[in-house]
């Protein structure tokens, strides 16, 4: 196993990002949130743009997980094996890349996508949708799954917190693959169950990083 999956084992990863138009989108902010989250015992860091993967790497010592969102519908999570390649430059240890079977802007199969990214000694986690989207990963040799992109490509309903049945379908079929769970984890109960589930590590953004979110809830129960 690489050194830097170990890693992250067993741990949680903070996603630090912020929406265009929000008053947190800069990358020294983004810094400081993935400082302070490690300080709180975040393991690695998961974050969204060039700009602010070499903020964050330039600040924290853990692992860094970086995409690069261009677009906003289909394929626009790290879409392109160039995307791809401009996120490793920037300092990601890890790169995450859209895993979907839906077709790619630069037109290149998920697999030769990973296998150009390997041939460059990058290590890739695939953000899948469904379980045929972590099967072709696997069979891409992708380094890490995830359940990033469930119930947001059209394949499975969009769950209120985390896809427990995806991930306990791709823990069993895939235990040479690490599987990190991702996506509306809202309590630290949710984190603690998905980890009991076997996942290799978790990924927690919204209910850490994302105070508009919170806020909201909060004042969503007010009345």
């Amino acid at each position: 196993m690489n050194p830097t999956i170990e890693r992250i084992k067993g741990g949680l990863i903070v996603s630090c990002q912020a929406y265009p138009g929000e008053p947190l989108r800069h990358p020294e902010t983004m810094a400081q949130f993935a400082m302070a989250a490690v300080q709180g015992g975040a393991v690695g860091i998961r974050c969204q743009g060039l700009a602010d993967i070499q903020a964050i790497k330039g600040q924290v010592s853990v692992p860094v997980i970086g995409i690069w969102k261009d677009g906003e519908e289909g394929v626009y999570i790290t879409p392109t094996l160039r995307h791809a390649r401009c996120c490793a430059a920037a300092g990601a240890d890890i790169v995450a890349i859209d895993a979907t079977r839906r077709p790619r802007p630069d037109g290149l199969s998920y697999a030769d996508t990973v296998k150009a990214l390997h041939d460059e000694g990058i290590l890739v986690m695939a953000d899948c949708g469904s379980f045929a989207d972590a099967q072709q990963a696997v069979e891409a040799q992708t380094d890490i799954i995830s359940t990033t992109l469930s119930g947001y490509t059209g394949e499975r309903e969009k769950t209120p917190g985390p896809d427990f049945e995806l991930l306990e379908q791709m823990v069993k079929a895939f235990p040479q693959t690490p599987v990190i769970c991702e996506g509306r984890i809202h309590t630290p109960a949710q984190l603690h169950e998905v980890m009991q589930m076997g996942a290799w590590a978790a990924v927690v953004g919204t209910a850490i990083t994302h105070p508009t979110t919170i806020t909201r809830w909060f004042a969503d129960k007010i009345g």
